[in-house]
């Protein structure tokens, strides 16, 4: 039954690694639901690291039982194989445990790096910033002295939200507060973290496309949910044409103002944010958010009941 099951992994890690995160990306619902589309995200990459390993870990262990807990236990307790041991066993457990180790690792590295940066240039930035509210419309809010339109928050347990000087003197009082919501939302939904797997993901399998695709898609999705956030807090005639304009006019800021690890109001694809505030499409659907949730819930679960299935009906 263990050949069947490590087979069944192997196509879904690579349905998972290609043309499942291609048509996602390329689908247009998930502007129209970013959070939704966020979960699938994340059951993508959970589904696809599971699948990987588990195809790797079934077939290895094969020769030791009918079920991958019963197989594990006769290996880890050294019972005798029911079956010849070949090198493509030894190979594919070794193969599982060299992803594993490598794909936790790497998540690790990334988030002890990132939290470093950030702290970094939290110390520094500290420097130079003043506190702005006498120009700006939140107290937390930092001002940094630099002619550029700049908008940034760097995430951490100290958060940092900093505005330009050529920010608040670009914008009117509604966009400079459209900007401050966008961030805001950043903080308050610890958007960060949602990026980090895929970080990792894209250091850990540079070469999988579907690594570069799934970290841009993340990165745009954060970027929308946070404009979606924004909106809901703003008030006056226009909210979207507001943030909208406060976007365009800090596309137009160095990029090398933005600290490392910070999370900015220019991130992100901007003309496709930019258009679907002004052009806002249709949310999606009650049943079609509870379809792409099902799906997300589904990618999770087909790993799992391979792996985990076989042995009840052993």
């Amino acid at each position: 039954m263990l050949p069947a099951t490590a087979l069944a992994l192997a196509v879904l890690a690579a349905l998972l690694a290609w043309p499942v995160p291609a048509a996602l990306s390329r689908a247009r619902w998930p502007q129209r639901d970013p959070v939704a589309a966020l979960v699938c995200w994340q059951a993508v990459g959970l589904a696809g690291g599971l699948s990987m390993i588990g195809a790797l870990l079934v077939h290895g262990l094969a020769p030791w039982g009918h079920s991958l807990p019963e197989a594990w236990w006769h290996w880890i307790t050294r019972q005798p194989a029911g079956e010849p041991v070949r090198g493509d066993h030894w190979g594919a457990q070794t193969l599982a445990a060299v992803l594993a180790a490598e794909l936790l690792g790497v998540l690790l590295l990334s988030w002890v790096r990132t939290a470093r940066t950030r702290r970094r240039h939290r110390e520094l930035l500290e420097l130079v910033v003043r506190p702005g509210a006498a120009a700006t419309p939140a107290a937390e809010t930092q001002l940094l002295e630099h002619p550029a339109p700049v908008a940034f928050c760097i995430p951490g347990a100290r958060p940092l939200l900093v505005l330009s000087s050529g920010m608040v003197a670009e914008l009117d009082d509604a966009q400079l507060r459209a900007v401050v919501a966008h961030e805001r939302a950043h903080l308050r939904e610890r958007h960060h973290l949602l990026l980090l797997p895929f970080v990792a993901w894209r250091a850990a399998l540079p070469v999988l496309p579907a690594a570069d695709r799934a970290h841009d898609a993340v990165r745009d999705l954060v970027e929308m949910r946070a404009d979606d956030v924004a909106l809901a807090s703003l008030t006056g005639p226009d909210p979207r044409r507001t943030l909208a304009a406060a976007i365009v006019a800090a596309v137009g800021g160095p990029g090398g103002a933005v600290p490392s690890g910070a999370l900015a109001v220019t991130g992100g694809a901007v003309a496709v944010r930019v258009r679907r505030l002004l052009a806002p499409a249709e949310p999606l659907s009650r049943a079609g958010r509870t379809a792409a949730l099902c799906s997300a819930v589904a990618l999770l679960l087909v790993p799992t009941a391979l792996l985990l299935l076989p042995a009840l009906g052993a």
